[in-house]
């Protein structure tokens, strides 16, 4: 039995499940005007061990959203994922933010791009190819960029293209094309990170948990870029 404790705080949805062997067994969130990660987090993770009558001793890891996102948040998270590891001996799991956020749509065919606001007319994006409603495959990176008119046009001209995130009407400014679906507003969340955590743990994906650091991506140097 594989038991983890999931962590998601890239945004101002502050979010923690627990996943048995990749099913969600418990979950615990909610979105905030402000971030207030530091004041709700810790109290969310002892409300969902209370949920699901489970002890700390039983997680077999910690997964953690590892941006890109809000520096803060993502620091508050990563500090208690990496907290809790030390304290129980446990590894550490990072999963893809746009990853995550991909996973809150099902598509059978075409492609998924994750978009998360990054201020101005920059966005956090992520291209996915939808598996048949499994896990969707990444294509290319994670990154930051300055959108534009020809934004993501080798995607637009050949396929169906669904975009999931936060920033819908900034994308909707510059591209209008008969390819596009919008999803309805969305954030990333812990609901859609059991699934992604199981399958990491299968394969032995950890991280060194005293240098593990979140990818801040715009803060740290993320290259800003017009496709």
């Amino acid at each position: 039995m594989c038991i983890i404790l999931n962590i998601e705080t890239s945004s101002k949805n502050c979010s923690v499940s627990i996943s048995e062997n990749g099913k969600i067994i418990g979950l615990k969130e909610q979105s905030f005007d402000e971030y207030s990660h530091s004041k709700s987090l810790h109290v969310f993770i002892d409300e969902i061990f209370k949920q699901t009558k489970l002890s700390p001793q039983k997680l077999s890891a910690v997964a953690i959203s590892e941006g890109p996102g809000s520096y803060t948040g993502l620091r508050i998270g990563v500090s208690a994922a990496k907290g809790i590891c030390v304290a129980l001996n446990l590894p550490l799991i990072a999963i893809d933010t746009m990853q995550i956020l991909a996973r809150k749509i099902e598509c059978a065919e075409g492609y998924i791009i994750s978009a998360m606001d990054a201020r101005r007319d920059e966005i956090y994006y992520s291209v996915f190819k939808s598996n048949n409603c499994k896990i969707p495959i990444k294509v290319g990176k994670t990154d930051c960029m300055i959108i534009n008119s020809n934004s993501f046009s080798n995607y637009l001209e050949s396929s169906i293209v669904n975009f999931v995130g936060n920033c819908n009407e900034k994308i909707n400014k510059f591209l209008n094309h008969d390819n596009i679906i919008f999803s309805d507003f969305m954030l990333p969340s812990a609901n859609e990170m059991g699934i992604i955590s199981f399958s990491s743990f299968k394969k032995g994906e950890f991280e060194d948990v005293s240098d593990f650091q979140p990818k801040y991506l715009k803060e740290f140097g993320g290259k800003k870029i017009n496709i």
